[in-house]
C-alpha cells in the first residue's frame, strides 16, 4: 500500500469526521439497511449530511441517499498454498471501491444501485474469481413496503442484491475477499418487534473479471426461507432456517455432476456486555450425481468478556464437527457444502473451507484502548473423514483423501492488531503462520505458510 493512498484515505476520514458526521449512525455491512429519513428534520445540515439525505420533493418525502466504501489490502505469503503456488516475494496489492445511492420515493417505494470495482495488482498468476473483477453492477433492486400493522412491515425486494442471514456461516456478503457475493433475487421481508422472516429464490452472481460481464447465472439457483424469533426465554434468540440449492455441475472428493441439497437447521445466540454465545446445527440432504446427501455440521462459538477489568479481555473458544464423505465410491455423499460462507471463514489468509472438518478454536481479544483492540488466536485442523479430502472456502477441492489416511491438517496461528478512529476509518495489520500437518505433508509439498496482510478502509 502506497503512503499517498493512506495519506488520501486518512484525509478523507478527517474531512467526514469533521462535517459534525461524527454524530451519525454507525454504518451497516448491508449498506442497503442505513436508513437516514431522520435527517429530514436536521436542522444543522452540512456538506456530509447532504449526501445522505438530499430531498427531492418540497415535503421531503420523495430523498435520495449515497455512499461508498474503498478499501486498500496489501498481502504477502511465503509458501502460500503449502509450496504449491510460485514464490512471490514481494506480495500484491487488492483494491475495491464500491459505491451506491439509495433513492426513496416515500415510504412505499425504493431503488437501491451499487457500483463495485475490484482489482488485483502485482498478484504472480491468474487473481482468483474473488480477487478481481474491474466494474459492475453488484446490486441494483427495487423495494415496495405494503401497508401492515403500526409495528410490522412487509417488503416485496427484486433484483441484484447481497444476503446475510445468521452468523453468516452459510449465506454471507463474503466481505473478506476483494469481491463482495450478490444474487438475482426475489424475496418478502416480514419484520415486528421481534421478529424477522425472510423467503426467498434466487441465482447466485459469478463474479467475472471484466467490464459488466456478471450476467444472470443460470447454472446455480438458491432459494429458502429464514425465521429469526428474539427476546425468547431461556434462549434468549432464536434462528431457524430451511435452504435450497441447485447447481448444474458440482464436484465433490467422490464424484461430479448435478446437486440438488436441502439444509434445514437452527441457531440459539446471545451477546451481551459479558457472556456471548452461538450454538448451530443443521442436517442436509437431497441428490448428488445419484448418490443420496447425508451431510450435518455443529457448532459452538462461545466467549466471556471480563468487562468490568482493565483491558477488559475475552476469552473466547469455538468448535466445529463439519461431516465428509465416509466411503468413497458407495451410493451416498456424506461431504458437507457450506453454501455461500463468509469467504476469510478461519480468517483473511482463507486457507480452507468449512468441509470434512473437525477444529477447535481458541482465542483472546485485548482492548488496548476505546479504539485499539488487540487478538490472538489459534485454529487446530484435522479431517473428519479420512477418506475425504480437503476444500477451500467455495468447496473447491484442494487435495483429495485417497493418498494418505492422517487426519491432522495443521495448525492456524494469527494474531492482528485493529484500529478504528472513527465511524469512518479502519486499519488492520495481522499475521499468521499456518504449521502443515501430517496429512499436507503426505499429500503436496506440505511446506509451512507465513502470512502478512495490512488492511485500510474507509467508508462514507
Amino acid at each position: 500500500m502506497t503512503t499517498a493512498r493512506l495519506v488520501t484515505l486518512s484525509l478523507l476520514a478527517l474531512l467526514f469526521y469533521d462535517s459534525h458526521a461524527q454524530s451519525m449512525a454507525p454504518f451497516k455491512q448491508l449498506r442497503y439497511d442505513e436508513d437516514y429519513a431522520y435527517l429530514k428534520k436536521d436542522s444543522s445540515s452540512n456538506w456530509y449530511t447532504a449526501t445522505k439525505f438530499t430531498a427531492l420533493s418540497k415535503d421531503k418525502n420523495s430523498w435520495l441517499s449515497a455512499g461508498g466504501d474503498i478499501r486498500y489490502q496489501r498481502l504477502w505469503f511465503n509458501n502460500e498454498n503449502w509450496g504449491e503456488t510460485p514464490a512471490d516475494k514481494d506480495g500484491f496489492l487488492l483494491t475495491r471501491i464500491l459505491v451506491h445511492a439509495d433513492w426513496h420515493a416515500g415510504n412505499r417505494f425504493r431503488t437501491f444501485v451499487q457500483m463495485q470495482s475490484s482489482q488485483a495488482n502485482g498478484r504472480v498468476g491468474t487473481p482468483s474469481p474473488v480477487e478481481e473483477n474491474l466494474l459492475d453492477l453488484h446490486q441494483a433492486f427495487a423495494d415496495v413496503v405494503f401497508p401492515f400493522q403500526q409495528t410490522s412491515s412487509l417488503t416485496l425486494r427484486m433484483g441484484r442484491q447481497e444476503l446475510l442471514y445468521g452468523s453468516q456461516r452459510l449465506v454471507a456478503v463474503r466481505d473478506g475477499p476483494n469481491n463482495r457475493q450478490a444474487f438475482d433475487a426475489a424475496r418478502l421481508i416480514y419484520t415486528n418487534s421481534n421478529i424477522k422472516a425472510d423467503v426467498f429464490y434466487s441465482h447466485p452472481v459469478q463474479s467475472r473479471p471484466r467490464l459488466f460481464d456478471d450476467g444472470f447465472n443460470d447454472n446455480s439457483r438458491f432459494w429458502g426461507g429464514y425465521l429469526v424469533k428474539n427476546q425468547v426465554p431461556i434462549l434468549s434468540n432464536v434462528d431457524v432456517y430451511y435452504f435450497g440449492l441447485w447447481k448444474k455441475n458440482a464436484r465433490f472428493d467422490d464424484g461430479a455432476g448435478r446437486e440438488i441439497r436441502h439444509s434445514i437447521g437452527g441457531r440459539i445466540w446471545l451477546n451481551k456486555k459479558y457472556w456471548r454465545y452461538d450454538v448451530e446445527g443443521l442436517y442436509q440432504f437431497g441428490d448428488f450425481a445419484g448418490k443420496a446427501i447425508d451431510a450435518w455440521t455443529f457448532s459452538v462459538n462461545t466467549g466471556y468478556k471480563f468487562a468490568d477489568t482493565k483491558l477488559k479481555p475475552e476469552i473466547g473458544i469455538k468448535t466445529e464437527l463439519i461431516s465428509g464423505d465416509a466411503t468413497n465410491g458407495d451410493n451416498k455423499l456424506q461431504t458437507f457444502n457450506p453454501l455461500f460462507p463468509r469467504g476469510g471463514y478461519f480468517g483473511l489468509v482463507s486457507l480452507i473451507g468449512p468441509s470434512n472438518l473437525f477444529d477447535v478454536h481458541p482465542s483472546i481479544t485485548l482492548d488496548l484502548s476505546k479504539r485499539l483492540f488487540f487478538n490472538i488466536d489459534c485454529d487446530i485442523f484435522s479431517r473428519y473423514s479420512r477418506n475425504d479430502g480437503i476444500y477451500g472456502p467455495n468447496v473447491a477441492m484442494i487435495y483429495p483423501g485417497t493418498k494418505s489416511t492422517k487426519k491432522s491438517i495443521g495448525r492456524q496461528y494469527s494474531t492482528h492488531l485493529e484500529y478504528v478512529p472513527n465511524n469512518f476509518l479502519y486499519f488492520r495489520c495481522e499475521f499468521t503462520w499456518f504449521k502443515a500437518g501430517t496429512f499436507l505433508k503426505e499429500v503436496g509439498p506440505g511446506k509451512d505458510i507465513l502470512f502478512a496482510a495490512t488492511t485500510v478502509q474507509l467508508k462514507f
